[in-house]
């Protein structure tokens, strides 16, 4: 075999995707899941989570297909269907699953700034199913259910892909924030008595900040570039974040900051295209 037949094996072509960022994404969420999926109520969801990973992958290939596009594997559906799976509860029903995995890509295609969508899409469809289903979320992927020593994984897993896909300072400025006014909360006993500050700093708590922070604040589409925006995005994220968990509590207020964080970004990067310049007429020819 020579070296252009093999540069375009199966094999080949999965070991480059594998070095890719996203491919580092992926393949960080299957092994999360898959550890996740050894813990009490992990046979449920892995089912949830290989039904949100078919129905991603069905969905973007019925747009393929419908734009008149070669129908390829999207890993980019992959990676919104895990996550949607693995945020959902293992009480959530099939059908809510299915339906926030099609809500989430459908935001993905349809709300859009050019050619890149406006909100994390597994954001978008897992705030969908919290309207829709009483199922609520266990964030299980982020090893929630697991012994408290498992969270160094999820650290290790997470800080490797932030610094992979360049996302790093996002992620440190939403992470000191948040905890940093959670802890100032719970010190001056501020917050709502039904959630208070010291929920949030426990283990599973913490457990669906750092997932968020890794898995969903780095998504490169929908978060600015500059290490500056960057920096800026993650505090208002983590700001929206406590303002919302100190007024009103419940389990959306995450979802809500990022997808918040989001429009600023899409904002802020429609007011910085340049205008462009209109050339002057030429005068006609007589």
């Amino acid at each position: 075999m020579n070296a252009g037949n093999a540069n375009k094996s199966p094999r080949h072509r999965v070991k480059r995707f594998v070095k890719t960022p996203k491919g580092q994404a992926l393949t960080g969420l299957i092994l999360l899941t898959g550890l996740a999926g050894l813990f009490p109520g992990g046979s449920t969801e892995l089912a949830h989570a290989a039904l949100a990973a078919v129905t991603a992958l069905a969905a973007d290939a019925g747009v393929s297909l419908a734009l008149k596009r070669p129908a390829a594997i999207s890993a980019g559906g992959l990676i919104t269907g895990l996550i949607t799976a693995d945020v959902l509860s293992a009480l959530t029903p099939w059908y809510v699953v299915v339906l926030a995995t099609l809500v989430a890509l459908g935001s993905k295609h349809l709300i859009k700034r050019g050619r890149k969508p406006v909100f994390n899409p597994a954001a978008f469809g897992l705030l969908f199913a919290l309207l829709v289903s009483s199922g609520g979320q266990s964030w299980w992927a982020g090893l929630s259910a697991a012994p408290p020593a498992y969270l160094f994984v999820l650290l290790g897993v997470g800080s490797f892909l932030a610094i992979r896909v360049k996302k790093y300072p996002q992620v440190l400025a939403f992470l000191g924030t948040y905890f940093g006014l959670v802890f100032l909360m719970a010190v001056f006993h501020l917050g709502l008595p039904s959630a208070t500050p010291a929920d949030a700093l426990r283990l599973p708590f913490v457990n669906s900040s750092l997932f968020l922070a890794f898995f969903m604040l780095t998504d490169p589409p929908t978060t600015p570039a500059s290490n500056r925006r960057q920096v800026q995005f993650g505090l208002i994220v983590a700001g929206v974040a406590v303002i919302l968990f100190a007024s009103f509590g419940g389990l959306a207020y995450l979802l809500i900051a990022l997808l918040a964080g989001n429009l600023w970004t899409a904002w802020v990067t429609q007011r910085s295209r340049p205008v462009p310049t209109t050339a002057p007429r030429r005068p006609l020819a007589t």
